[in-house]
């Protein structure tokens, strides 16, 4: 699965260990559109510059709001980007969300992504979200047969613990896995098991914690004398930057896609992929000692 050292296959595309997550370049709260437009589109094309090779979206961010300024400041796309979108989730207004995984919405959500996107195939899709009123074969049957159109080139899923991730297997060809996860708050270790077993590219949302919304911890700052603080200090780097490179680090399937309206944090972020390169063992030994929760779906 390996591509070269800062780099991983998804599926047959090779992307690099650190990706964008797009959802906070939309309105306060993942609804309407940003304060300012030239701003997200300059940051957008900020991502290319700094060589991130996979961006992170969703329909439901804005909605449409992200996938249309990802094709505005994008299209035409330059080679080796990869962009990922997602469908299943309805959105109510500012942090309301709601799950809707019917096959015959899935094609609109796909069919919508085409349009917005400007593209006739979508690099990768995932099921945002299972649906708990449809069983998950029936919505990843519907995505596997616009797959078979052409409509989608991989497939991946987001947000399941470890039986249904199984079941999804079994239902189509599967690339990757979108879970929360992070330095203190981690996914089902049984999600991790699989992926490396199994080949998939393991996306980690939220890497920095806090949500937005302010709930979780926020790892883009640290306690002073805590191990993440201690390692920042050792190597002249940020919290944030530390603990995206002990992910990239210590999970080599995995590829965190922090997002950010800000120049500085992108910038920040991307040197994190250095940083990974850098942590010694004893950094690693003392980042093990952080208290860790158990994950969220």
């Amino acid at each position: 699965m390996a591509h070269r050292d800062d780099s991983i296959l998804l599926g047959d595309m090779p992307i690099r260990r650190i990706g964008f997550g797009a959802m906070r370049i939309t309105g306060r709260g993942v609804w309407g559109p940003p304060k300012d437009q030239r701003a997200a589109i300059a940051l957008l094309r900020r991502v290319v510059d700094l060589g991130i090779t996979f961006i992170d979206t969703a329909d439901s961010y804005g909605p449409d709001v992200s996938e249309e300024l990802i094709a505005s400041a994008l299209h035409p796309y330059p080679s080796g980007l990869v962009i990922g979108t997602k469908g299943g989730m309805v959105r109510g207004g500012p942090w309301d969300w709601a799950i809707d995984s019917r096959p015959e919405r899935l094609r609109t959500c796909v069919e919508g992504s085409l349009r917005k996107l400007r593209t006739e195939t979508i690099d990768l899709y995932q099921l945002h979200r299972p649906d708990p009123r449809i069983p998950i074969e029936e919505s990843l049957g519907a995505l596997v047969t616009l797959q078979a159109e052409g409509k989608i080139r991989h497939l991946g899923v987001c947000n399941l613990p470890p039986g249904l991730l199984r079941r999804a297997q079994a239902s189509a060809r599967i690339v990757s896995v979108q879970n929360h996860h992070n330095l203190a708050d981690r996914t089902d270790r049984a999600v991790l098991d699989t992926c490396k077993r199994n080949g998939l590219v393991f996306f980690a949302y939220f890497p920095l914690g806090d949500a937005g919304d302010g709930t979780g911890p926020a790892l883009v700052a640290a306690a002073p004398g805590s191990p993440q603080a201690s390692v920042a200090a050792r190597h002249g780097a940020t919290p944030a930057q530390v603990a995206l490179a002990w992910m990239i680090r210590t999970l080599p399937f995995a590829v965190p896609i922090p997002g950010t309206s800000s120049a500085r944090h992108l910038d920040e972020n991307a040197g994190a992929l250095d940083l990974a390169r850098r942590l010694t063992d004893d950094d690693l030994a003392l980042l093990a000692t952080i208290e860790t929760a158990p994950g969220v779906y």
